[in-house]
């Protein structure tokens, strides 16, 4: 059977891999240019299209802001909070550069500390022997590897974690469906919009060090997440406050 490139292209985006808040210091409005359209040298060189982001997806969990930040990592840590759907870049100053991330269905793929060894445009992707074997329909003929480019579920850019000189097969990349930002959706690795992660992959140097928060550490640093009907998360203060409201808009 015969996958359309669409529907290829989103399935492997699935399978490619006391509390307080975090005060928010620069609201994404005031940055309207990040998430603009691009173009990119593919892997031959190549102009790669990388399209805007729609501004349907950048509500204020998932975009782009600098905040005040409270965890314990030294500046120029990765952390990456799977349950909140939250990556930040540590600063100076008590401050770090908050993105908005799409992560594994069951919400978590890797935990504790790990280091940046390997960074690559436009990346190649090959499913894992597992995918193969229990989907050959969907990943067969993907066997030997899929190119670096646009139809790449890893997106414009990926950083890769590495333990004790082992690859994790955890990933930080970008991604071709934007609208998964914010949601769990794929198999297990980070993924940012495509202008987020080339920006980091920039400002991220080999070496870096890399915390994945625990559920634990999660809801103490930032409380307990509550899920959208889209999928998206807001902070459970926040859904409790909503549903009061509507409680009293359906009484009156």
């Amino acid at each position: 059977m015969r996958i359309a490139p669409l529907t290829l292209i989103l399935a492997l985006g699935l399978a490619a891999c006391a509390p307080q808040p975090q005060q928010q210091l620069t609201p994404a409005s005031t940055t309207p240019n990040i998430y603009q359209a691009r173009v990119d040298a593919g892997p031959n060189g190549q102009a790669i299209d990388i399209p805007a982001v729609r501004p349907a997806y950048l509500n204020e969990r998932n975009s782009r802001q600098r905040v005040a930040y409270n965890g314990p990592e030294a500046p120029g840590t990765i952390v990456v909070d799977p349950y909140a759907r939250l990556l930040y870049h540590v600063m100076e100053n008590g401050e770090a550069m908050r993105f908005g991330i799409a992560v594994g269905r069951a919400g978590t793929g890797f935990k504790g500390n790990a280091t940046i060894r390997r960074k690559a445009a436009w990346p190649s992707w090959t499913p894992t022997a597992n995918m193969v074997r229990t989907e050959p329909e969907l990943y067969g003929h993907l066997r030997n590897g899929l190119p670096g480019g646009a139809s790449n579920p890893l997106g414009s850019r990926a950083l890769y974690l590495y333990q004790g000189g082992r690859d994790t097969m955890y990933r930080i990349h970008g991604t071709m469906d934007p609208s998964s930002i914010g949601k769990a959706t794929s198999a297990g690795c980070i993924r940012l919009f495509n202008q987020d992660i080339m920006d980091l992959f920039d400002e991220t140097p080999m070496g870096t060090n890399v915390k994945v928060r625990s559920q634990a550490e999660s809801i103490a640093l930032e409380g307990r997440q509550i899920a959208t009907p889209d999928g998206y998360l807001i902070p459970e203060a926040e859904a409790q406050a909503a549903a009061v409201v509507q409680e009293a808009a359906v009484r009156n």
